[in-house]
């Protein structure tokens, strides 16, 4: 894909974004996007087949920074501490963001494709998550970052209580404070310590 069609491709994420949002998942159809983006039929059906891939596209796209700092820059100008930290902070503000959210429209997603397995996007990305996080945190215990006799235990706790605090900002009020005392727990569990440099 050249300059200006990944451009455009981004262009229509970000809108459908704004469409998923605002209606959820199944409600929304390709004529929601065509509208939201002010193109035609024909142009949105160039980069996306349906609403499902495209949903599916934002779902990737999501995950993609959060990966990122996961598993590291290739520089290492960061430590294994410093991208946690970052990592912690990164899902603090997602939880915490209203406008644009897509968590209802993801659990959409998921009622309506149970698919198991490697063709169920979210649980793919989930396991990559547990993987990225499992490594860090390994990386972080070697280098003296951290303190965990189970990386992968860890990791997963670590996502589940993230997930939770997801579920929660859906269906009540979650407050910087709540998220706050879990992000304070994590790091204690994870003992860790900010060394000065």
């Amino acid at each position: 894909m050249g300059d200006k069609s990944l451009q455009k491709r981004k262009y229509i994420l970000e809108k459908a974004r704004g469409v998923f949002h605002k209606n959820g998942y199944r409600a929304v159809t390709m004529k929601d996007i065509v509208e939201a983006c002010g193109i035609s039929r024909g142009g949105l059906y160039l980069y996306f087949a349906n609403t499902k891939e495209l949903f599916e596209a934002l779902l990737e796209e999501e995950c993609a920074g959060v990966d990122a700092l996961l598993e590291g820059v290739e520089d290492q100008v960061f430590t294994p501490g410093e991208r946690m930290l970052m990592y912690l902070d990164g899902q603090k503000k997602a939880i915490l963001r209203k406008k644009e959210n897509l968590a209802a429209a993801e659990y959409e997603y998921l009622f309506e494709n149970r698919a198991s397995g490697q063709s169920n996007v979210v649980k793919k990305q989930f396991d990559k998550s547990v993987t990225a996080l499992e490594r860090l945190i390994t990386e972080g215990i070697e280098q003296e970052w951290m303190v965990c006799e189970d990386a992968a235990e860890a990791a997963h706790n670590i996502l589940y209580t993230f997930e939770g605090l997801r579920v929660l900002a859906l269906t009540s009020l979650v407050t910087t404070e709540m998220v706050d005392r879990e992000i304070a727990y994590i790091m204690g569990v994870l003992g860790m310590v900010v060394k000065k440099h």
